[in-house]
């Protein structure tokens, strides 16, 4: 049988009529001056509170903004830009501590707030004014180009918070940005960061690549507690900062353990885009020294015999002619078509009187190689 809990009524504060009145005393006019003086209580407290959020909400953004001036000072190495970072760093350590201040203020606050007795005000303020039925809704499905549409719309509008989060490093300041942005808890930001540390491993900013595995991994925790939970992950990303901060050491292993794989499956996947990225210039350049019959100079420069890439080493074609006219006269031929076509040897070019090309021009040139004209030249040039 459930016990219901009457202790909450315990601390009601009396109606302001309730009380007995001298006979003299103008009672009417005495219960308006009591409900108007709780009512001006009331209301100085909720401006305080106003006020005490107020202060947290613009310490917390001072402190991003410095933070954020401390990591681009970080990164030059001027002597100016030296002095201003340490100026930086103590206005950040100065805001912290007014954070934290603010903090405890924002707290004690509160602890008032849940102090202070119900009162016929408190009591009668409307609690629902319409009626929600909990029907879960359809969930569909999205297709494969409304998931990259949506990811790139979300990048476009949100990519610079991305970085920034990406960038943090204690626990504290993490969930303080995602406190004040709770919109980045999400797949999309998770997915953002995950190419942001295959480019910099790619770039070979190893350190800063690291960083950002850290904060990756920090989101898809949060995002597998939320599935696990079955909640929205924005409502539950405090309570996977709360875990991970209080020194659950099984916990903290099985973290530390998916971060280090998660760094060597980056090193993987950035290894094998520099290999493809390579593999693409080569072809690139292979593509661009191709000879006039689409062979490649350099592998038919490979397969040619020693005797005769000696000769085209040296561009000696005296040497080249004595070799053909030692070889098989087949197999020169071939290596000669070869040599044509890939552009180590260019023949000159014999037209007929109606200006086209000799047909059979490519067929005899290693011909012509062997042979020598009397005044020392030859028909061809050799590259």
């Amino acid at each position: 049988m459930t016990t219901i809990d009457y202790s909450v009524w315990d601390h009601i504060e009396v109606s302001d009529d309730e009380d007995d009145t001298h006979p003299n005393i103008d009672t009417p006019s005495l219960f308006r001056w009591r409900h108007q003086a709780r009512v001006e209580r009331m209301e100085a407290f909720q401006k305080q509170g106003e006020e005490l959020e107020k202060n947290l909400a613009e310490s917390r953004k001072k402190l991003q903004e410095v933070q954020k001036k401390v990591q681009e000072l970080s990164l030059k190495s001027t002597e100016e830009a030296k002095q201003q970072l340490v100026k930086a760093q103590e206005e950040e350590k100065r805001l912290k501590k007014e954070e934290r201040n603010c903090e405890k203020k924002v707290d004690e606050y509160r602890r008032e707030e849940k102090k202070m007795p119900w009162n016929v005000d408190t009591l009668s303020k409307e609690g629902f004014s319409k009626s929600v039925l909990n029907v879960k809704p359809e969930v569909k499905e999205e297709t494969e180009e409304e998931k990259e549409e949506k990811h790139k719309t979300f990048v476009e509008k949100y990519e610079k918070q991305i970085k920034h989060f990406g960038m943090l490093r204690r626990w504290d300041d993490s969930q303080k940005y995602l406190s004040d942005n709770p919109h980045l808890v999400c797949e999309e930001t998770a997915n953002y960061l995950v190419i942001m540390c295959i480019d910099l491993e790619v770039e070979e900013k190893h350190a800063l690549m690291e960083q950002v595995a850290h904060q990756t991994i920090v989101m898809q925790f949060i995002l597998e507690l939320a599935k696990s939970l079955k909640v929205d992950p924005r409502g539950c990303f405090r309570q996977f900062f709360a875990k991970i901060k209080t020194a659950d050491q099984q916990y903290q292993d099985a973290f530390n353990d998916e971060l280090e794989s998660f760094k060597e499956r980056v090193r993987g996947r950035a290894k094998i885009r520099i290999e493809k990225a390579m593999k693409e210039y080569e072809e690139e350049e292979r593509q661009k020294r191709l000879g006039p019959g689409g062979l490649d100079p350099v592998e038919v420069y490979d397969s040619l015999p020693v005797e005769m890439q000696k000769c085209f080493d040296e561009k000696d074609i005296q040497l080249l002619q004595d070799v053909i006219s030692k070889m098989d006269p087949t197999e020169a031929k071939i290596h000669m078509k070869r040599c044509i076509d890939s552009g180590l040897w260019v023949p000159n070019s014999r037209t007929d009187d109606d200006g086209e090309k000799d047909e059979k021009e490519d067929e005899s040139q290693y011909e012509e190689v062997k042979r020598e004209s009397s005044d020392g030249q030859t028909t061809s040039d050799s590259k």
